[in-house]
């Protein structure tokens, strides 16, 4: 998040939290600037209003600690570690989803509320409840009851209650959630211009990666718990570190590929010249390539591959093209120009628009234990195997291909069952995450349609698992 770290307000180190036996956060470190707009991007579940609600003091952790500038003593920054310190005793303010407006009160009185229990002067009071009411562009509307007030007149108001306090920090979750999409438009701009305004920090959770790419000096995007990549807007969306942070910001093809040697990449079943170095030769690799950054006509000069239009929908500013290229792999393509399906055409990608990123795994390792010499235990289950190493026992590693797992709609056809949790789409198959009944995940190649959330029967045939025994003999 930036290289000077001369001007850090809040440092995280090492957060983790667990409800029960789901660790919804795994050793979190981040740091945050004064005055910077971060956001805390990722799906529904991945520990993001977690992490914000531990900032604001609502919640402990279990591990790791949360370190806030604290004032200065003879000129030097102290921080202080906020465990044990009350949400209302640190030097912040939180805006949730839900608004929490005092019906009973109108709009001055709601935005005044914290002042008075403070016992600020009156005439402070009214100084700057209406120094707030004209930054929210909520002059007019003072002695309304808030039950009148629109949802983003609501949602003003409650900013308006927050930063009256003139918190170093504020702690914004899903704040726009609750609003319709032109509204939460206008209130992008209207943050945006607040921040700006107030030159606070702000600290933002949202699952709405327009959002976080039209609001954010630095974005976190996080999954299952963990920091997948910090950085800003533009470093996130050309520049993903992995699968998951290609595919959840903005819309891209992520292929299967083989860095050939540095600067030349295999993918879609051609080779292709490109700028990444350094991943070694003839190894997997995971390419992204933006639709926005396919070349595509009729008649391209330099054109490396072919292929044809299988649909072609307007998207208000661009067409929005899925093509089937001479490989058998599908792209998506954005472009101002329209090829009606079944135009064939012809295709380029210049060697600064291909991402090449390192694979997070290329095979499924699993913990085991072998049981006997036809059995392991693994997943929870009792799996039959047949590639047990003569002799051995105890613990070892299962090692499974993707492709090599089976999917059933029915749980009961399976040794174990899971819940599709992440589905990612590979041009000619789709990746699968599947979260077992153990809590461990399982990784799957299929040509089978999925939707997230599916339960699913799993089983894996005996030869396809193969063991490694605890002293690394493998059959």
């Amino acid at each position: 998040m930036g290289e000077n770290k001369n001007d850090i307000i809040i440092n995280i180190e090492h957060l983790s939290k667990s409800f029960g036996d789901n660790q919804v956060l795994k050793d979190i470190s981040l740091y945050i600037r004064k005055g910077e707009f971060v956001t805390l991007l990722g799906p529904s579940g991945c520990g993001k209003t977690t992490l914000l609600r531990m900032i604001a003091g609502f919640l402990q952790p279990d591990e790791g600690r949360i370190m806030m500038e604290w004032g200065d003593r003879g000129g030097k920054v102290e921080f202080r570690d906020v465990a044990g310190i009350p949400p209302h005793q640190r030097p912040l303010n939180t805006v949730f989803q839900r608004y929490a407006l005092f019906p009973h009160l109108d709009v001055y009185d709601n935005i005044a509320f914290g002042l008075k229990l403070k016992g600020v002067p009156k005439d402070e009071i009214d100084t700057r409840v209406r120094k707030v009411l004209k930054l929210v562009s909520m002059s007019d509307y003072e002695d309304r009851d808030v039950d009148s007030l629109s949802g983003g007149q609501q949602q003003r108001v409650a900013i308006a209650r927050a930063i009256v306090n003139k918190p170093k920090v504020l702690l914004l979750d899903e704040p726009l959630a609750a609003l319709d999409l032109k509204m939460r438009q206008d209130m992008q701009i209207e943050l945006k211009e607040m921040h700006q305004k107030l030159g606070i920090t702000f600290i933002y959770v949202t699952h709405d990666q327009g959002e976080a790419l039209t609001l954010s000096d630095t974005i976190a995007v996080m999954n299952e718990g963990k920091i997948q990549q910090i950085g800003t807007p533009t470093d996130i969306y050309n520049e993903p570190v992995n699968s998951f942070v290609a595919d959840f910001i903005g819309e891209s093809n992520i292929l299967n590929g083989t860095m050939i040697r540095d600067r030349e990449v295999s993918f879609i079943g051609h080779d292709f010249p490109c700028v990444d170095e350094g991943f070694g030769e003839n190894v997997p690799v995971d390419v992204v390539i933006r639709p926005e950054d396919v070349v595509i006509g009729t008649a391209i000069d330099g054109a490396q591959f072919a292929g044809k239009v299988k649909s072609c929908a307007f998207k208000g500013v661009h067409y929005e093209m899925y093509v089937d290229t001479d490989s058998g792999n599908e792209l998506q393509i954005q472009d101002y120009d329209a090829y009606e399906p079944g135009t064939m055409v012809e295709m380029k990608i210049n060697p600064d628009d291909i991402q090449v990123m390192k694979k997070e795994r290329t095979e499924n390792v699993l913990d085991c234990e072998i049981i006997d010499e036809t059995h392991i235990e693994m997943l929870g289950e009792e799996f039959e195997c047949s590639t047990i190493p003569a002799g051995a026992d105890g613990p070892a590693k299962a090692h499974i291909q993707f492709s090599k797992v089976d999917l059933w709609d029915h749980l009961e056809d399976g040794v174990t069952s899971g819940e599709v949790w992440f589905i990612l789409y590979k041009g000619d198959h789709y990746h699968l995450t599947v979260k077992t009944e153990s809590g461990e995940y399982l990784y799957v190649d299929t040509d089978d349609i999925w939707d997230k959330g599916d339960l699913v029967g799993i089983s894996i045939q005996p030869g396809d698992i193969i063991v490694e025994a605890g002293n690394g003999q493998e059959k």
